[in-house]
């Protein structure tokens, strides 16, 4: 019975759109951009059905025959719907507002002051959404400040962050956003557009993009300080990987060919393939050029590891929840907390087949680090990776939670690709418990 309902539940869930079950709303969020698709103004409330951090968006709808995806960034955080009324009220006075940058180059900073830490920089004529107007530090001309007030903004790649207004147009739009009056800014071609792609672009390794793509997040390979980016407005050229630690002052770039960048006085020349691939040649001390292919990635990195971390933590709880004790009469106890460490007591067996080194002890930290491929999903549920305190290797198993039972495999043999295990060993042993 239990299995049937678990069975039918996974329908319901993996038919979001297109079954007969009925989806509870999980919150309310607040429009802080135009949804003119689906008629909706920024300011509105709109119900949620469903947040996914892989996919970056919400599930949202007006009502249950029209549900649609929207971007994570273009709505506020589910809320319970009065919470939500009250957090519409600070949107209010600038809930049709938008702005466009009159100079290029005006930054939006992390804090109200303009010396703070820029988080992205505007082109001219670039549109962003006003959220709210904020308290600040003066921007000064001289000894004169500025008229104008530091505004909460949100840009069309969902960055969020405060610029001061004196160099922004702002404008109203209707409630199918359309702009209502305002001086229109045009955005001014520029002398090289594929050189400011690459300065204006954060550049991370290529196989980020293949770990992402794939939803293979191996959090040990995806680390946000490896990194290769151009600051203009220091003058800062900035090379950092595993064993490239680089940082160089910039005074331009000369053009070699039709997508060849020599960066002026360092060892460094971009070849620009696409708007989000670029090739670097850098020669280091060994006189030796190697290429380096860099990818931007326009998901926040931090959000990325962030979900990565929550599935662990919530295939972990469900072992969990599933029995905090495991006996078994030839393999021994497991004994589980919810912090996530372990005790495994009776476990000469366990040793004396190999599956765990001599010099192990009885407890230590147990993770669902790994995730199994789409193959391995209908007879596992995952990998658990026990940490033994006295070595220094993990020990892992497949796993696959049973009424009042659950079983592990030996995945010492198993074939691993990053954080995802694609095929099991073979002959493996197999350990089975009893929930206590």
């Amino acid at each position: 019975m239990k299995k049937s309902i678990f069975v039918a539940a996974l329908v319901c869930l993996a038919a979001v759109f297109f079954t007969s079950c009925k989806d509870k709303v999980m919150g309310y969020s607040v429009a802080l951009w135009n949804i003119p698709e689906q008629k909706i103004s920024a300011g509105e409330l709109v119900p949620v059905y469903i947040k996914s951090n892989i996919s970056h968006v919400y599930v949202a709808g007006l009502s249950d025959d029209a549900k649609f995806e929207v971007p994570l960034w273009k709505m506020t955080e589910p809320e319970k719907q009065k919470a939500a009324a009250r957090t519409a009220q600070k949107y209010t006075e600038y809930a049709h507002t938008y702005a466009s940058a009159k100079i290029d180059g005006l930054p939006i900073r992390a804090q109200t002051v303009n010396t703070a830490k820029q988080v992205y920089r505007l082109r001219k004529g670039e549109v962003l959404k006003v959220l709210y107007k904020g308290k600040g530090q003066a921007v000064m001309a001289g000894k004169n400040p500025l008229e104008g007030d530091w505004l909460r903004v949100l840009t069309e790649d969902g960055t969020q962050g405060w610029c001061f207004s004196y160099n922004l147009a702002l404008f109203e739009t209707d409630a199918s956003g359309n702009r209502i009056g305002g001086e229109e800014i045009v955005e001014e071609e520029t002398t090289d557009t594929l050189m400011e792609t690459v300065c204006h672009n954060i550049w991370y390794p290529d196989y980020y993009k293949t770990l992402i793509d794939s939803n293979n997040i191996d959090i040990s390979r995806l680390n946000a300080s490896y990194r290769f980016s151009i600051d203009e407005e220091n003058n800062k050229v900035s090379l950092n990987l595993k064993d490239i630690h680089e940082s160089w002052d910039y005074t331009g770039f000369t053009k070699k060919d039709n997508r060849e960048y020599q960066l002026n006085g360092i060892p460094v020349i971009v070849f620009y393939k696409t708007a989000d691939f670029i090739v670097l040649r850098y020669t280091g001390e060994s006189g030796k050029p190697q290429d380096l292919n860099f990818v931007a990635i326009h998901t926040n990195l931090a959000d990325i590891v962030t979900a990565e971390r929550d599935r662990r933590a919530e295939a972990y709880n469900s072992v969990f929840n599933h029995g905090s004790v495991y006996k078994s009469p030839n393999w021994g106890q497991i004994s589980l907390t919810e912090d996530g460490s372990f005790r495994w007591a009776n476990n000469k067996q366990l040793l004396s087949q190999g599956l765990v080194p001599a010099t192990a002890k009885a407890g230590g930290i147990v993770q669902a680090k790994y995730v199994v491929s789409k193959k391995l999903k209908e007879n596992y549920d995952g990998v658990l990776t026990f940490f033994f305190d006295g070595i220094t290797e993990e020990v892992n198993f497949l796993y696959k939670l049973e009424d009042g039972a659950m079983r592990l495999e030996d995945a010492s043999n198993a074939t691993f690709d990053g954080n995802m295990v694609k095929s099991r060993g073979s002959g493996a042993l197999i350990l089975y418990f009893t929930v206590q």
